[in-house]
Formats: structure tokens, C-alpha cells, sequence
């Protein structure tokens, strides 16, 4: 009785050593996923950020050579203006295709990657 006993203790302590085991190496996947994802979308918003300025300050740089040929420098940035608002039509309309689905695609490959 007392055999019986005693491996019925080791059958359920290793159970829980399992279990323990299991939650343990859910939790270090999870951050794992976390900070692969997190860095990801760091690197990439720094790239994007400069990517930014760029377009910003050769917009400012078209807006006033347009200005320049058509006689007034407020006119370039009118032009530009406009194709600001066009894309920004644009972008609205077309969000899910051009934006979300993108980065939701993105976020899912990073999270279903296998383990090195």
C-alpha cells in the first residue's frame, strides 16, 4: 500500500513539475514573440522617420521650384498641397489594402515564426 502510495506522490510531483515546466516555456516564447515583434517595428519606425524627413524636406525643395515657374512661391506649395490631398483621398479609401492588411500580415509571419 505504502509503494502505491508513494508513486502516486511522484506520479502527481512530476505532473506538476511538468506543468510548472509548461508555463515556464509558454511565458519565455511569449516574450520572445514580444520583444522580436517590438524591435522589428522599432527598426522599422527609425527607418521610417528618416524616410520622412526626407520626403519632407523635398517637398518643401519642390514646393518651391514649382513656386518659382509659376511666378509666385506660394504656388508650389498649393500644388503640393493638392497632391498631398489626393494621396490622402487615396490612403482613405484604400486603408485596408494598402495599410492595415500590410502590417497585420507582418505582425502574423513574426508571431508564427518558427524557433531558430
Amino acid at each position: 500500500m505504502e509503494n502505491n502510495s508513494t508513486t502516486i506522490e511522484m506520479l502527481f510531483e512530476k505532473a506538476e513539475n511538468y506543468t510548472r515546466t509548461t508555463i515556464e516555456l509558454a511565458k519565455l516564447n511569449a516574450i520572445d514573440k514580444t520583444s522580436d515583434i517590438v524591435s522589428s517595428l522599432l527598426s522599422k519606425l527609425a527607418v521610417s522617420v528618416v524616410v520622412v524627413l526626407f520626403i519632407f524636406f523635398l517637398t518643401i525643395g519642390l514646393s518651391l521650384w514649382i513656386g518659382e515657374l509659376l511666378g509666385k512661391s506660394y504656388y508650389g506649395f498649393f500644388v503640393i498641397a493638392a497632391v498631398y490631398f489626393l494621396i490622402s483621398v487615396l490612403l482613405y479609401y484604400y486603408k485596408n489594402r494598402w495599410v492595415k492588411m500590410p502590417i497585420s500580415n507582418y505582425i502574423i509571419v513574426k508571431m508564427l515564426k518558427k524557433e531558430r
